[in-house]
């Protein structure tokens, strides 16, 4: 009985072929769900003229999935010549970023957007092996300030209140 047992038994660490791999899945399926919340944003109502403030609702995520979708291409187009690294774990700087994520979060919602973003852009560079003091502080200040900046004038759209915020807004 044994010896048929070892004669059925088939090879199950077979490779896919190159062109279906992990990185074509995970694209399909960010460029997929890109692409069905895109279909979406045709149906968004239109704000008229005269009360229009800046872009009518639907052209920043219109523009944000546009440029997700183009940057999942060019990922999956790079992932061709060189292909993902397999990790059984995930490396201990993702964790911290999680956590780091989540004390943002606390940090925008209690006290202010800004200062959980410089927070935020602070730790993630630290924790990503930025090193050098100077930089770290740049990027904490120069990367929010250039979102305010992005939304504010850009877009006009205003920021809710915070001790940042209400400075610049009174």
């Amino acid at each position: 009985m044994e010896h048929m047992q070892g004669n059925n038994k088939r090879e199950t660490n077979r490779k896919s072929p190159s062109y279906f791999n992990d990185a074509l899945i995970v694209s399909l399926v960010i460029i997929i769900i890109s692409s069905i919340l895109f279909y979406f944003t045709f149906y968004f109502d239109e704000v008229p003229k005269i009360l229009n403030r800046g872009m009518q609702p639907a052209t920043f995520p219109k523009g944000l999935l546009i440029i997700i979708i183009s940057l999942t291409s060019f990922i999956y187009l790079f992932s061709l010549k060189n292909p993902w690294k397999e990790q059984e774990d995930l490396p201990t700087s993702f964790y911290y970023t999680f956590i780091t994520l989540i004390f943002f979060v606390i940090i925008a919602k209690t006290l202010d957007f800004f200062l959980g973003l410089s927070v935020f852009s602070f730790i993630v560079s630290y924790l990503w092996g930025e090193r050098r003091k100077l930089l770290l502080f740049f990027v904490a200040a120069a990367f929010p300030l250039l979102v305010f900046l992005f939304f504010e004038t850009i877009l006009n759209l205003r920021f809710p209140g915070g001790i940042l915020t209400d400075l610049y807004y009174r």
